[in-house]
């Protein structure tokens, strides 16, 4: 007797043959491998301004996501299950090999401008809010709020040299900051601050850029080199220091 079985074998196998024919053909669109990073800040890696500002204390507010993407990139820019985007791997052909993610980024840089103006000689304090509120930071000298307007970093894969596969990385963040001093509205002192930072650095052993090799093995790491620059600039720039230093405060 012929076993009705067999017809059923031979509708899934079709259908199955169908889905990754139509997969391989765009109907179907591949997913891309994805990956979380660690951001973090670098304690005391730029130096120059560790102790230079007055024992004063400042109310570090949650910064805001005010990273604007647009256009035909915004796809590799959306959010993973809560997490932001903040980078891609690219091959050669420039296609996208992975993307990248981290924790909520406002904590994190929050933590790093409270760490870098305790290395400032400040005493910092974190809120738990983002919108500057005078009645409620009335016991602080100064409040800093801040809107994260780039937090990117791209790894690529260049041609291939007598040694293997060559990489390089690049990285860009950049921040809004604006101080006040309860209780006045008005800005005490605001900035921007923006910092590139690429692994390998171009150049910086007198070598080609393919025979150069980079110093850090995760994107994230490269990223947070440029994170870490960038908020230490609020503690380098002469002109908010003096304003600090001239500020006399009476209580």
């Amino acid at each position: 007797m012929r076993s009705r079985a067999a017809p059923r074998i031979f509708i899934v196998a079709a259908m199955l043959l169908t889905m990754a024919a139509c997969a391989l053909s765009g109907g179907g669109e591949p997913t891309v491998p994805t990956s979380v990073q660690k951001l973090e800040y670098y304690p005391y890696q730029v130096k120059g301004y560790q102790s230079t500002f007055p024992r004063r204390t400042v109310l570090v507010l949650v910064p805001a996501d005010d990273r604007d993407f647009t256009g035909t990139e915004a796809a590799n820019h959306a959010p993973l299950d809560g997490k932001p985007a903040i980078g891609v791997v690219i091959g050669q052909d420039n296609n996208v090999l992975q993307r990248l993610y981290s924790a909520p980024l406002g904590p994190i840089v929050q933590k790093a401008i409270a760490g870098a103006a305790e290395e400032a000689g400040m005493t910092a304090e974190s809120a738990d809010y983002s919108d500057y509120s005078p009645e409620k930071a009335k016991n602080d000298d100064y409040v800093i709020a801040t809107l994260i307007k780039r937090c990117w970093v791209t790894k690529r894969r260049h041609a291939d040299n007598r040694y293997g596969a060559v990489w390089a990385t690049s990285a860009d963040f950049a921040i809004d900051i604006i101080v006040f001093k309860p209780p006045f509205k008005i800005p005490f002192w605001q900035g921007a601050l923006q910092s590139t930072y690429n692994d390998p650095p171009v150049g910086s052993f007198g070598l080609g850029p393919d025979d150069e090799a980079g110093i850090y093995d995760e994107p994230g790491e490269v990223l947070s080199v440029a994170l870490t620059r960038a908020v230490a600039g609020i503690f380098e720039r002469k002109d908010f220091r003096t304003l600090v230093q001239q500020d006399d405060i009476r209580r």
